[in-house]
């Protein structure tokens, strides 16, 4: 039986190990946010109501990843402890049971954006064109979204034995036939007909099903010991009851984000569409920093969770501080070039009528400024929460959320922009980080004393 790979969590040196398994995907997920960009510019230059189509229909979407990658990082923490204690058995059905959910969450969306796709947007406008646009689109990425769920069940499988790499070449694959397939499908090319924003839900299905194809190929053939054999599988629940106790609250934390960005824009736009957009354009700014960070956190669910089941407290120690340096340094990047080049980074998002008017760049460059003092202090708290998924202790990661996203934040946000206006509003970011960081150092030093210390150091010397 080899199990090699998944090993080298608990042998292979920390700050190799943490480059080595981490790198891959935080290359991935770099790769998906250039695509949400790419994507976006290839609907827009369609026409101005696609792109508020698109637009409209992007919280259901991040509502379908936040139930895949969530679950998925169940996934993964369950996996990863049962490797370490040298349960392949039990790690093996909980891969099955994991293709499961993702089954049961594909049927889960497919029924609502059948039935609900068009009441949806007819909710948000009263544009028949955008209504019709958008609700082609929901349709078809939701009713084919069968592709999305296995293809993250299947990469978090892969991650939980370290197959890092593995999950780099599944993600780019997919992005580029989307991204591709994008200018295609959406104008027209040879004997395709032009097909609007419908082309643009097809480029992106078709994405995500070869991407889970050579996903599903890979990890039979190249990740042996987590093979799925569902032949005469049985649903587990208490498998499953273990998966959601850190799934379930990921889900929620991957949820958060779209709520606030929602009340975030009911406080912005008594300021202007100018304002509103600003937000919008961080946020896009903002992936490529936070990308590579929440790819290596990735890695430490992987890391931590192996050896927390080995009993390995040195390493898991080890973990968190290699993965609290390069988060920082990454972090500490991107603070840079949001003091030093603010400028430079709002104008890729400008129109022609912008650039004249100059107010996203007036508007943008102090709110760039300002959110990013957090930075450094997010690093600290998004590397600490990770550790509290991975020991199998959501809540802990879930309350560090909400703190962050909605707790402190938007009452924040509303009371600085009732106070002393916009310019204030930017503000109210590292607030949140400040408050949320102290509240999650409290909860890493409960963590440590009821989780991390008691366990044995068998293998410490």
């Amino acid at each position: 039986m080899n199990n090699e790979r998944s090993a080298r969590l608990g042998t292979m040196p920390m700050p190799q190990l943490m480059w080595k398994i981490s790198l891959p995907i935080m290359f991935s997920m770099l790769i998906q946010a250039l695509y949400n960009i790419v994507d976006s510019m290839f609907v827009a230059k369609y026409s101005s109501q696609a792109l508020a189509a698109v637009s409209l229909a992007f919280p259901v979407q991040m509502l379908m990843i936040a139930v895949g990658v969530g679950t998925g990082v169940g996934l993964n923490s369950l996996i990863s402890r049962l490797l370490g204690e040298k349960h392949l058995s039990e790690a093996r059905a909980t891969a099955n049971n994991g293709i499961f959910l993702a089954v049961i969450s594909w049927a889960a969306f497919a029924l609502i954006g059948g039935l609900l796709s068009e009441p949806f947007f007819r909710a948000f406008t009263q544009d028949e064109a955008t209504i019709a646009m958008g609700n082609d689109y929901l349709r078809i990425v939701t009713i084919f979204s069968f592709g999305l769920f296995m293809q993250l069940a299947v990469e978090k499988i892969m991650q939980a034995s370290g197959n890092t790499v593995y999950n780099m070449i599944v993600q780019c694959v997919g992005a580029v036939i989307n991204i591709v397939l994008d200018p295609i499908f959406i104008f027209g090319l040879g004997p395709i007909p032009s097909m609007g924003v419908a082309g643009a839900a097809i480029a992106t299905v078709i994405g995500q099903f070869a991407a889970m194809i050579l996903g599903f190929i890979i990890n039979q053939k190249k990740n042996k010991e987590l093979s799925i054999k569902l032949k005469g599988f049985r649903p587990n629940k208490r498998i499953i009851k273990s998966i959601y106790i850190v799934g379930f609250p990921s889900i929620i934390m991957q949820s958060i984000g779209s709520v606030m960005t929602i009340f975030m824009n009911m406080i912005l736009i008594s300021f202007g569409d100018i304002a509103v957009s600003v937000l919008g354009v961080y946020f896009k700014l903002q992936s490529f920093v936070f990308m590579p960070v929440f790819g290596l956190t990735n890695g430490l669910i992987a890391v931590i969770g192996y050896n927390f089941g080995a009993r390995n407290r040195k390493r898991i120690y080890d973990a968190i501080k290699v993965a609290l340096i390069y988060a920082l340094i990454i972090m500490a990047v991107g603070t840079l070039a949001f003091m030093l080049v603010p400028e430079t980074l709002l104008s890729l998002f400008e129109s022609q009528e912008e650039a004249i008017a100059g107010e996203l760049t007036r508007i943008g460059v102090p709110a760039l400024q300002i959110i990013s003092i957090g930075f450094l202090m997010a690093a600290v708290g998004i590397i600490l929460s990770t550790v509290f998924q991975a020991i199998g202790n959501g809540v802990l990661s879930l309350i560090m959320s909400l703190a962050r996203q909605l707790i402190v934040l938007l009452p924040m946000a509303w009371l600085l922009a009732q106070w002393k206006g916009l310019d204030a509003v930017w503000w109210a970011f590292p607030v949140a980080e400040v408050v949320s960081l102290i509240i999650c150092l409290f909860m890493y030093r409960w963590a440590d004393k009821k989780y991390l210390k008691p366990i044995g150091a068998a293998l410490e010397e």
